[in-house]
């Protein structure tokens, strides 16, 4: 089973995948010297009993009454316990276990003042399958204090867990896992819960499946652009050199290798000097998603490697600093970019049906097609682009005050974060189904037209996903959609 190394370096977005999928983690010394030398710093706090958020002193709106000494013995547990709440349904796994992984990690760093403890404890959980049932909606992004707060729960032998596909109680889940609760001391139950685990970790997925879905729809177009004999001067690498985009040369490189060797590129392969701007600004338009898929790639590896804890551990300055690391602003805009830059593609694909419509009813009536499930679900289509396009407005502005208006914004990146996801499998629908009626149109054809190397790939993806499905369009689609683009982790 492969291992992936915690330490102070720089975890990579495929290494938190690997772990998603079930790689083992292992904590290495560099991250342990770290976390405990932070700890010093919290621990000469809490001798001195120097004011401190969350450490000595409350939190939120009473920030300035000072503990006693016995509330700082049971402040940390309380914090745990009292931050917890949640709606909806259970997180899934995948996005479980990219949060705590993504704590981990932020912890490793060393700006949390968590103890080497919490560490182990949350790579114990990893490796052994202890995964926290947490409900979907609680956090406002600014840390996802209420959801974290439930995984620690679990790791202090509180909560609900699922274990090898049964759901227990918190302690029964660790008892059975051979993992010891979790003592919260110092600064450990307020470095587990204000961090933005769920919100970086569903990113990570969401950049991960975008870049597949980036990969897709230029498949869908180049298909498309064979079934109406578009005209792929779009695609000549001078229009690329004029303006250099790298996204838009990355796009119209990978449709040139789809369409390569085919016949559209002869003397009298396209139908029209020009075509419509569905099929014109393909490069430019995935493009952009390839752009904005970059911008938030960039955002979440931040976000992923950064100590965003408050107050923070500064061991060069001995210091504990409150500040706000804990607001993942570029991450959540980047969110609500990209989801409009999946708009775009997606109303490329979808007017690029309406020309796939009228090539379809200019072919020979005769024969009658045996199937045409693109065609079928031509309506369906319009109604997901509709869905897509409400997905596309801001996530990010519409926090009303908490806490007696001192937490007075918020990010919104979970909903950011969740909504982009949403609109990923929108976009899978309509690239799905647009591939559908392009084969309709090329499956008319006798014998089967000649395509290029890679869009005769596709078609035959289709044609497969096609025979091994139920005689209805939508279980067609279903069948085609786990090929193409593959499945969503979440």
């Amino acid at each position: 089973m492969t291992t992936v190394r915690i330490s102070t370096a720089p975890l990579s977005l495929e290494d938190l995948t690997a772990v998603v999928d079930g790689a083992r983690v292992e904590l290495d010394d560099s991250a342990r010297a770290t976390v405990a030398a932070a700890r010093e710093i919290v621990d000469e706090a809490l001798a001195a009993r120097t004011a401190v958020y969350g450490l000595t002193t409350q939190v939120g709106h009473a920030r300035n009454t000072r503990l006693t000494d016995e509330e700082i013995r049971g402040e940390q547990e309380f914090l745990v316990m009292s931050h917890y709440g949640g709606v909806g349904p259970p997180l899934p796994v995948p996005l479980v276990r990219a949060a705590l992984a993504v704590r981990l990690v932020g912890i490793a760093r060393g700006g949390s003042g968590a103890g080497v403890a919490v560490a182990e404890t949350l790579a114990a959980m990893l490796n052994a399958g202890v995964h926290p049932l947490v409900p979907r909606t609680g956090s406002v992004g600014a840390a996802d204090i209420a959801l974290m707060a439930g995984m620690a729960q679990v790791a202090i032998g509180r909560g609900r867990a699922e274990y090898q596909g049964e759901v227990l109680a918190g302690a029964d889940a660790l008892r059975r896992a051979g993992i010891a609760p979790l003592v919260l001391g110092g600064k450990d139950g307020l470095a587990f819960i204000s961090a933005n685990g769920v919100s970086v970790g569903q990113a990570a997925l969401v950049v991960a499946r975008a870049a597949r879905v980036a990969e897709a729809a230029d498949k869908a177009a180049a298909l498309s652009m064979e079934a109406t004999a578009a005209n792929p001067s779009v695609l000549h690498a001078a229009v690329g050199r004029a303006k250099p985009v790298p996204g838009q040369i990355a796009a119209a490189d990978h449709l040139r290798e789809l369409l390569a060797g085919s016949p559209l590129f002869g003397p009298d392969g396209s139908r029209s000097v020009q075509d419509a701007l569905s099929f014109r600004v393909v490069p430019q338009v995935h493009g952009a998603l390839r752009e904005y898929v970059d911008a938030a790639r960039i955002a979440v590896e931040t976000e992923l490697n950064a100590a965003a804890d408050n107050p923070l551990v500064s061991v060069a300055d001995r210091a504990l600093i409150s500040n706000g690391n804990f607001h993942p602003m570029v991450l959540a805009l980047a969110c609500d970019a990209l989801r409009i830059a999946v708009a775009h593609v997606g109303q490329l694909s979808e007017r690029r049906m309406a020309h796939l419509w009228d090539a379809f009813f200019q072919q020979p009536a005769s024969p009658p097609p045996t199937s045409a499930y693109g065609l079928q679900l031509r309506y369906p289509a319009a109604a997901v682009f509709s869905e897509l396009k409400q997905l596309a407005a801001p996530a990010t502005l519409d926090t009303p005050p908490l806490d007696l208006g001192v937490e007075d914004h918020a990010t919104g990146a979970p909903l950011s974060v969740r909504k982009t996801d949403t609109a990923l499998g929108l976009l899978e629908d309509l690239l799905a189904i647009e591939l559908l009626l392009a084969a309709d149109i090329l499956a008319r054809s006798s014998p089967r037209p000649a395509l290029g190397v890679g869009t005769d790939a596709v078609l035959d993806m289709v044609q497969k996903a096609i025979a091994e499905a139920d005689p209805y369009p939508d279980a067609v689609h279903r069948v085609l959609r786990t090929r193409f683009p593959g499945p969503a982790r979440s």
